[in-house]
């Protein structure tokens, strides 16, 4: 006779009766039975839970203090294990995270990869972790599968990396604030996830169970009736729900796939241990999932034929293991819990221990609670309680209806009391008279779902019923506002001896601050470089913690860091504690700061896809965040090689402002350029000019880019040249290009007119003959794009465009000009730095100050030209001066053709040397006369 006889005869009666016998019911139904018989006959003892369940963690509390276990087996990845020892460092909930980024055996693009496991105090794995590292002779044993295979067993898109399946939230209303992404993109392992997996099912327990979401169902349906229960009435519910569950589940889906992978891999796990430990099946617990307590594998059991397991090997990914602070929100987001259901499980779970007299177990000297005393700790260990056979305890606890708590009116009215207090702290305009509306309507929602208790749900309901305005005065609404009351969203932190050595290093170097960085609200610092200038190291901490670090980690409010440019003081908003976990996933690439700056620049400037302007960048960086000649050098001779290897010009202007600002550094700071530096100059000169008749000529090569390489070819010419290059090059280029586009024709005349091949009043002559040409004149607009393109590489050019944007807008009709404006402005919006202080400062000078000077103002371009001046003759004696000019012409010959004068001078050659004039010139002022002498060397 099986313990389960009886049930199993009334549970296929109920089928007959329901069904007919017609469908899968009884078959459902008797298979169940059989599990929770299985579970219970086999030789290990199984203990099924359900992640963050008070039930789960009291249960095991209880157990364990009767059975005393010396080996618990515990349903974690297995390479996870060296991280529970840093657990009594941390406040709870953390989560144990493993992390990677350089992939071998994933496909290219996949990583980084990510996997964490969160750890809350109301959950039975983490009273069987305490109990195990705070009870001598007890060995806890992870048998999951590691980490490498949680993303080896991952289904792959046909060309993309592994990912896991999404989990659906239960509210869509429901929103999740910053807390939520502690635990960022990560895959959640999470231990016994009983959740139906379709929604059909779903959607009919939370119909007919009269509430809104599954973590509500579970809490009132399972929670409740299992809290008060008995060690075995627990143990075979559990396993019971977790029957059903699986049976529910198609046996075609893949996730039941991977879940029966994982089972094989855990009996192996155990199997093994026992036979090379030696250890009595009878003194040890294994701790899983309900879903899994029920496994159908044939590996399942201490008895088991099957043949071995074979565990494929794992990859050589190199993983990284530490610990993240996690909080109720973000395991609610993760796992796709409905808001605020973690926090009501945790007052739930502290309830519970109080009012059952149970002691939980916690690490010694763990934050956030209160640890076991000295000589709770030091009492002998009670005898085992030999374990007994299986007895049918759920054909009573089915058909007994629970023992229905009466109503705690103390507790609802200080629920109420409280809720009414922080809606008033929160813009609420509530009363007392809100407060017993709410005390009614929690009891009338209990009452109408079937509930002699109002539970929290139906209190966070009632709420927000009688408090809940159409607007929300401030951040917080009420149901809100109830999670905080009910418990709050509780954030763990990681302590310091549990950080990895980089997080020390900061929090080490950032001691002179004076601040308490594990808070997580936000703090203001000052920093007086000049009167403290031992604060200098901590302002370089912190610019680089703002360049590897989310921008709300570190904020500065004054100051910046810019080349040429230290600040003498400097204010900062810091919340390093709200991302200590951004922290800790640093120290997984490097030990310090300085190492993972120094790693992430290189890897920048030597992907596939960088360019030169990347390189560039990223020397700016290292000299700003690094210094150092070494690295800078490295990271500028490969921006060299990205340049010459470059195909297109679409970088241009990227590269040019970057050069030019590190040009102007060196020049500023250093005696000479460096090498690179000029290896990039003549490289891209040389690459320019090549390339420079192509992007003429080429459509999909833009105006903007094109005149960055003549702005690079004209302000850096001189310092090309003087490295050895030569200007026929780019006279060369320029002769030989031949744009089609109106845009491109006009920043040719440009370049042209800035080499002195074409003369400014030709160009002139060109622009006028363009507005005079009705053919042309509703293209003249481009050409005028070109033209203020051609500012940055010529900006001598300047007081011509100015004319011609005059001219432009005097003479050109309304349906062309105005089409064009929009995209002038923004041409010039997009080059503000560049293009409009120079035509608002050619602008001031070519237009009048004032208004009542615009009325009799004329344009320089329109003035008529000045006449030629009359030749004057030079008298032919005027002094010795005048006799050494016109024995020496040269010089006044030059500049009366630059004044566009001309001179006659006489056939006279005026005074001699001998003449008396002269020689008391020369002697009144022999400083002259003996600086000749020396260079001549007489």
């Amino acid at each position: 006779m099986s313990t389960f006889d009886a049930l199993r005869e009334q549970l296929l009666d109920a089928a007959e009766a329901f069904s007919g016998g017609r469908d899968a019911l009884p078959g459902i139904l008797s298979g169940m039975v059989d599990d929770v018989d299985r579970v219970l006959r086999e030789e290990l003892e199984i203990f099924p839970v359900c992640h963050h369940s008070p039930a789960s963690a009291l249960a095991m509390t209880r157990r364990l203090r009767d059975k005393r276990p010396k080996v618990v087996y515990l349903e974690l990845c297995e390479d996870l294990r060296p991280l529970l020892d840093e657990l009594r460092n941390c406040r709870l909930p953390v989560a144990l995270q493993a992390f990677a980024t350089d992939l071998d055996g994933f496909p290219p693009g996949s990583g980084p990869l990510s996997v964490v496991a969160p750890v809350t105090e109301a959950s039975a794995e983490y009273q069987a972790i305490a109990y195990a590292l705070e009870t001598p002779g007890v060995e806890l044993v992870l048998v999951d599968r590691s980490v490498d295979h949680v993303f080896q067993w991952l289904p792959r898109e046909p060309d993309g990396p592994a990912g896991p399946e999404p989990a659906a939230p239960e509210d869509d209303t429901a929103g999740h604030g910053e807390e939520a992404a502690l635990h960022g993109d990560a895959v959640g392992v999470e231990i016994g996830d009983l959740r139906p997996r379709f929604a059909e099912l779903e959607a009919h327990l939370l119909h007919h169970g009269k509430v809104r979401h599954w973590s509500e169902w579970w809490d009132q349906y399972v929670e409740q009736p299992l809290t008060g229960a008995d060690y075995g009435t627990y143990r075979q519910a559990m396993a019971l729900v977790g029957s059903l569950f699986r049976r529910l589940r198609p046996s075609g889906d893949d996730r039941l796939a991977r879940d029966e992978e994982r089972e094989r891999y855990m009996w192996t796990r155990i199997r093994e241990h026992l036979a090379t430990s030696g250890a009595d099946p009878a003194d040890c617990l294994y701790v899983c999932g309900a879903f899994h307590a029920v496994s159908r594998v044939a590996e399942f059991g201490l008895a088991s034929e099957a043949p071995p397991y074979t565990v494929t090997p794992r990859t050589a990914t190199r993983w990284l293991y530490g610990l993240i602070p996690s909080s109720h929100s973000a395991i609610e987001a993760q796992f796709g819990l409905a808001q605020g259901s973690v926090s009501i499980a945790a007052a739930t779970w502290a309830k519970a221990a109080t009012r059952g007299g149970v002691t939980p177990y916690r690490l010694q000297g763990q934050k956030g609670g209160r640890t076991r005393s000295r000589a709770a700790k030091s009492a002998p260990p009670a005898p085992p309680v030999p374990r007994e056979p299986a007895a049918d305890r759920l054909s009573g606890f089915l058909a007994t209806p629970p023992a229905l708590d009466g109503l705690d009116e103390d507790e609802l009215r200080g629920w109420c009391v409280d809720i009414v207090r922080l809606a008033r702290r929160n813009g609420y305009l509530a009363s007392t008279a809100d407060a017993i509306a709410v005390f009614e309507t929690s009891i009338l929602l209990a009452g109408l779902r079937g509930r002699a208790r109002p539970t929290p749900y139906d209190f966070q309901d009632a709420a927000v019923t009688c408090i809940e305005k159409d607007v929300v005065p401030g951040r917080r609404d009420v149901r809100r506002l109830c999670e905080i009351l009910l418990g709050g969203d509780r954030i763990g932190t990681v302590g310091y001896d549990a950080l990895p050595p980089l997080a020390q290093d900061v929090y080490d170097r950032l001691a002179p601050l004076g601040l308490d960085l594990s808070r997580r609200t936000q703090q203001r610092v000052l920093l007086d470089l000049v009167a403290n200038p031992e604060l200098v190291p901590c302002s370089d901490l912190l610019w680089t913690l703002r360049y590897l670090l989310p921008d709300d980690a570190v904020r500065p409010i004054m100051g910046a860091r810019r080349l040429g440019e230290r600040p003498i003081q400097e204010s900062w908003d810091l919340a390093i504690g709200r991302h200590q976990r951004s922290i800790i996933e640093l120290g997984y690439e490097g030990v310090t700061i300085e190492q993972v700056l120094e790693q992430r620049l290189r890897r920048k400037v030597w992907d596939p896809r960088a360019t030169a302007g990347v390189a560039l960048a990223a020397v700016e960086d290292a000299i700003l965040y690094l210094g150092g000649r070494r690295f800078t050098d490295e990271l500028g001779n490969r921006a060299v090689e990205l340049l010459a290897a470059e195909r297109t010009v679409d970088d241009a202007p990227e590269v040019l402002r970057r050069i030019r600002r590190l040009l102007a550094h060196y020049r500023a700071t250093e005696p000479d350029l460096p090498a690179w530096c000029e290896a990039f100059v003549t490289a891209g000169y040389a690459h320019y000019c090549t390339l420079l008749p192509t992007a003429f000529a080429d459509d999909d090569t833009g105006v903007r880019q094109v005149g960055a390489m003549l702005g690079f070819l004209f302000t850096l010419e001189s310092l090309a040249l003087s490295l050895g290059c030569d200007r026929a090059q780019l006279e060369l280029a320029v002769r030989q290009s031949h744009p089609e586009a109106p845009a491109k024709v006009a920043l040719l005349w440009a370049a042209k007119t800035q080499l002195g091949l074409l003369p400014r009043d030709e160009l002139r002559a060109r622009c006028d003959e363009l507005l005079a040409n009705p053919l042309v004149v509703p293209a003249f607009p481009l050409y005028l794009s070109g033209f203020v393109q051609a500012l940055e590489p010529v900006p001598a050019l300047a007081p011509f465009v100015v004319e011609v944007l005059s001219k432009a807008f005097a003479r050109l009709p309304d349906p062309v000009l105005l089409p064009w404006l929009p995209t002038l402005i923004t041409t010039l919006r997009r080059h503000a730095v560049e293009l409009v202080p120079v035509l608002v400062r050619e602008a001031g000078r070519t237009f009048p100050g004032t208004l009542a000077e615009l009325d009799a103002w004329t344009p320089p371009w329109e003035r008529p030209a000045a006449p030629a001046r009359a030749a004057r003759s030079v008298p032919a004696q005027s002094g010795p001066v005048a006799g050494l000019l016109v024995r020496h012409p040269q010089a006044c010959d030059a500049v009366a053709a630059l004044l566009g004068c001309a001179a006659e001078w006489p056939a006279d050659g005026g005074p001699q040397a001998g003449d008396p004039e002269v020689r008391g010139l020369l002697a009144r002022h022999p400083e002259t006369a003996g600086a000749v002498a020396a260079l001549l060397g007489g």
